[in-house]
């Protein structure tokens, strides 16, 4: 039986999970391709348990495709009723043990800790175990919601033990990520807690070994966008160009999206421009009965990739006022830096997280929580920014955003391949 020469397996929430790191895994993929990569596989979770785990997800019917090469893995769970957990990592950690048992090298790329990291490190060493002697090289990245939300979450409940077991578990892999340098420090402060508490030595092994690599965006999908395209996109929802004013995220507390309507309400330049909010999440409901008092509130739950850039394009503004909660904070904010490629109108964000990362000197930046700040922020945005501004502040944003392109991003977080293929 013939073997694929060399094999990349991303452990990650894949489509059609609503989250920017899907994205990033796609991406990744993608690039693979190019980079001596003849197997790239996505090992991710039965669209069944992604719907039970009431996850925001994107419409099943307009997923866009992958390329040739690469194969979207969903394992079945293992064993019945009678387990009550754990049945589908098992089936991604077994998958996995079956393609490191074949003679092929493999890198293994795991997204979020809980539980993506554990399935790598447990296949590794069960194959491992077995005599396979898989030639296998793993990287984790930790991304926003394994800080902001999994550890955190530990040390407040004084769940050191859980806390432990993820930094014991982060660290085993032969490369250890962050997805910003907010992420990284974060990750560094964590440890030293855990330390302080256990007399662990997390920390130190933390700052001397996670590095930064920044969400890989597929920036040809958001550059040069025809602007017919944009015009029937924004008319078959009724909209026009330059008259709204867009949040497209996850619906959540954590986005700002509270803030955002409360602010829409008070705002001069709500009878020119109307609030979108694209999107689903904990909060849809609330705001689907904002919009059922105003007129002036577009909900829209059914977004897919190809729109969502169209979107993102004809928008007078656009507003991520995200602001810092204990269940999340922003490391990044994909969505700023998708916004960016795309042009259009300004980005209005907060200084919360790592958004300044993603979005540099481009933006214009309020206070998180400010509801009257953000309210005469868009007013002015909308109705006092001259067209030349506007124009400038694009071209800016787009070219401070040109740094996160997959490619690039691919070649840093993999530079031994950038190197096989003659990339410096």
């Amino acid at each position: 039986m013939s073997h694929p020469r060399r094999r990349l397996v991303i452990v990650v929430r894949a489509d059609p999970v609503i989250c920017g790191h899907s994205g990033e895994a796609r991406n990744l993929a993608e690039v693979a391709l190019t980079r001596g990569f003849d197997d790239v596989r996505l090992l991710t979770w039965p669209i069944p348990a992604l719907q039970a785990a009431g996850l925001p997800l994107k419409p099943l019917d307009r997923l866009l495709p992958y390329s040739p090469g690469i194969t979207v893995e969903r394992p079945e769970p293992i064993g019945d009723y009678r387990v009550p957990d754990g049945r589908h990592q098992a089936g991604l950690t077994g998958r996995l043990i079956e393609l490191l048992s074949e003679p092929v090298p493999t890198t293994c790329l795991s997204m979020y800790l809980m539980p993506h990291a554990a399935v790598v490190i447990d296949a590794v060493a069960s194959a491992r175990a077995a005599g396979f002697a898989p030639n296998v090289h793993t990287v984790v990245k930790a991304v926003g919601s394994d800080v902001t939300n999994v550890i955190r979450s530990c040390l407040r409940e004084g769940r050191f033990g859980a806390a432990t077991l993820l930094f014991t578990t982060f660290l085993a892999n032969d490369e250890v990520v962050a997805v910003s340098e907010y992420t990284r420090v974060e990750i560094v402060a964590a440890a030293e807690q855990v330390d302080a508490a256990c007399g662990t030595r997390f920390a130190e092994e933390c700052r001397r070994r996670v590095t930064v690599s920044y969400p890989p965006i597929d920036s040809a999908a958001f550059l040069d966008l025809d602007p017919a395209r944009v015009d029937a996109a924004l008319a078959r929802r009724g909209l026009e160009r330059d008259g709204y004013v867009l949040f497209l995220s996850r619906v959540t507390r954590a986005k700002g999206i509270h803030d955002l309507l409360a602010a829409y309400g008070r705002m001069r330049c709500r009878s020119r421009v109307k609030l979108v909010v694209a999107g689903t999440g904990p909060d849809l409901a609330q705001v689907q009965a904002v919009a059922a008092r105003d007129e002036r509130v577009v909900v829209l739950t059914d977004v897919d990739d190809e729109e969502k850039s169209l979107l993102m394009r004809g928008c007078a503004a656009y507003a991520l006022p995200t602001k810092p909660e204990p269940e999340f904070v922003e490391t990044f904010g994909i969505a700023l830096a998708e916004k960016m490629l795309a042009g259009g109108g300004p980005i209005i964000t907060t200084t919360t997280g790592g958004t300044l990362e993603a979005v540099g000197d481009t933006a214009v930046l309020v206070e998180p929580g400010d509801v009257a700040g953000l309210a005469a922020t868009v007013d002015r945005v909308v109705l006092d920014m001259s067209a030349a501004e506007r124009q400038e502040m694009e071209l800016r944003a787009r070219a401070y955003a040109m740094a996160f392109d997959r490619t690039a991003v691919f070649d840093g977080l993999f530079p031994q391949n950038a190197l096989a293929v003659g990339v410096a």
